[in-house]
């Protein structure tokens, strides 16, 4: 592994704030993006992201056409930067990158998406992270300690250890329950999406990707024609999962995606029903318990039914047993067919 000594370089913060979140829907669609909702707290999710990277030298938010407005009121100490399209991380990354190198001299790139709980030092872990990203070369992608078997995240199976950091023997899909349990008893990372690595790294290993024909456009200067040239894929698929320099950095905190309704039962406090409510809403429950009840200027009522995840926002209502809310976003896929999201 290639160990170039390490050097004071710039930290350049990437949030990631270009998603919809279909998961989160009704409460998110295509005109309110999850990233801009206040879910859980007083500040929406991007703020409370930017927050957290506000150590770095530089804050960065990219994000797709039609968002620019609203996610610069959100974070207006941050430079916005807007994907010709937004065709998910790989894309969006390969470009943000580009960018950063063309703006700075030798930095480090901190990758970090905009809807996730954080509660730890992140820092600490950031700066190691960049750290080894430098004095490898390598890709780095931070692994979180499960605290428990989950199938809605990927997972990271670490290989030999070298101290702040192991190599990444494989990267393992969201799994069935079973073969949760078996990763997290072996020791495996949950993927929490959160990444580091210089620029010279990150285009030596997406070269021979399905973002070389990007690559190509931005250094002709036709980003634009870059993005119609590749499809829509994340930066797992596209350069992690097939490069052969990769570690992974323990982050070290609390962490939880909040990409869907299930996650915030794990995080938000339940009254004496164990009934979670989001936003603002009124709930009554009659023989009614462990529900989770989001909207905005609603009351809801709900009699003998237990452990369901009940949505109300704007004309739209969602009611889905909480242990299924992943599928969510196949609901999502289907009114996105009909025009309807």
């Amino acid at each position: 592994m290639n160990r170039p000594t390490a050097t004071d370089r710039p930290l350049v913060a990437v949030v990631l704030a270009g998603g919809v979140g279909t998961r989160l829907y009704p409460a998110s669609r295509s005109h309110r993006p999850k990233q801009l909702l206040a879910i859980g707290g007083d500040d929406s999710l991007l703020e409370r992201t930017v927050a957290r990277v506000d150590f770095a030298d530089e804050v960065v938010v990219v994000t797709r056409p039609g968002f620019e407005d609203a996610v610069g009121e959100a974070a207006p100490d941050a430079t916005v930067l807007v994907e010709p399209a937004g065709k998910d991380t790989g894309p969006a990354l390969a470009y943000a990158t580009h960018r950063v190198a063309d703006r700075f001299a030798d930095p480090v790139v901190l990758a970090v998406p905009s809807d996730h709980h954080v509660d730890g030092d992140f820092e600490a872990a950031a700066r190691r992270g960049a750290r080894v990203a430098t004095e490898t070369g390598a890709l780095v992608t931070f692994g979180v300690e499960p605290t428990r078997p989950d199938t809605g995240y990927g997972y990271i199976e670490p290989g030999p250890d070298h101290g702040d950091y192991a190599d990444v023997a494989a990267f393992h899909e969201k799994p069935d329950a079973e073969t949760a349990r078996r990763y997290v008893d072996r020791g495996d990372y949950w993927n929490a999406g959160v990444f580091a690595w210089t620029p010279a790294a990150f285009r030596a290993a997406a070269r021979d990707t399905p973002l070389a024909p990007l690559l190509d456009a931005l250094d002709a200067g036709d980003p634009t024609g870059g993005f119609d040239a590749v499809d829509p894929v994340s930066v797992d698929h596209a350069v992690f999962e097939r490069a052969d320099d990769v570690v992974t950095v323990p982050l070290g905190v609390e962490w939880d995606d909040l990409g869907s309704w299930d996650a915030l039962r794990r995080l938000l406090p339940a009254d004496e029903d164990g009934t979670v409510a989001v936003g603002d809403v009124d709930v009554v429950s009659l023989d009614a318990e462990n529900n989770v009840v989001a909207g905005e200027d609603v009351h809801v009522s709900l009699v003998g039914v237990d452990d369901l995840t009940v949505v109300a926002y704007d004309d739209r209502v969602l009611v889905v047993p909480t242990e299924r809310a992943q599928q969510v976003r196949d609901l999502v896929a289907e009114l996105e067919r009909r025009g309807e999201f």
